[in-house]
């Protein structure tokens, strides 16, 4: 069953991560702490990028890894001690050295809880720089953009802290 917001129910979504919030995610507040709706987010991520045949796996076989270098979470709802949190995510953007997912979470019922802008990288660590895929890889990530393509973009998509205060 997914819990995807009434906003984002278009096809291709990739919605293959769920979990259930955590003791230890849990703040003085009683709610999920903010730095453990950037676990849940990555944790999610890490899975498509498991589909795509860039996670752990990857890295061991070549040396070469996606590294996370700018991150953007909108907060939008509490979640609390047991609730069960979906994600869906899809590709923003991406070339052969680079990769911008959109990831939105949600709690059973539909409620959007937070969503998650990434780019990442690939870094070849014995070159210590960021390099091309290789072609099986770039073409894994291309058929994903491809297909991802027609999804429609949120407003906010981009946008920094602070955007749209005052306005």
């Amino acid at each position: 069953m997914r819990a995807v917001p009434v906003e984002r129910q278009e096809v291709g979504l990739f919605a293959h991560y769920a979990t259930e919030v955590r003791d230890e995610w849990i703040d003085y507040n009683g709610h999920l702490h903010d730095a453990s709706y950037a676990i849940v987010l990555s944790e999610a991520n890490e899975v498509l990028l498991e589909e795509l045949g860039l996670s752990a796996s990857y890295r061991e076989r070549t040396g070469c890894g996606m590294y996370t270098v700018e991150c953007h979470i909108r907060y939008l709802a509490e979640c609390g001690r047991g609730d069960r949190l979906e994600a869906a995510s899809f590709l923003v953007s991406a070339d052969v050295k680079r990769m911008r997912v959109h990831t939105a979470l949600t709690k059973m019922g539909g409620t959007l809880v937070a969503t998650g802008e990434h780019m990442y990288l690939h870094v070849d660590d014995a070159a210590g720089r960021v390099t091309a895929m290789p072609a099986e890889r770039w073409a894994a990530v291309d058929a994903m953009l491809a297909a991802h393509a027609g999804l429609e973009r949120p407003a906010y998509l981009g946008r920094g802290i602070g955007s749209g205060i005052g306005s």
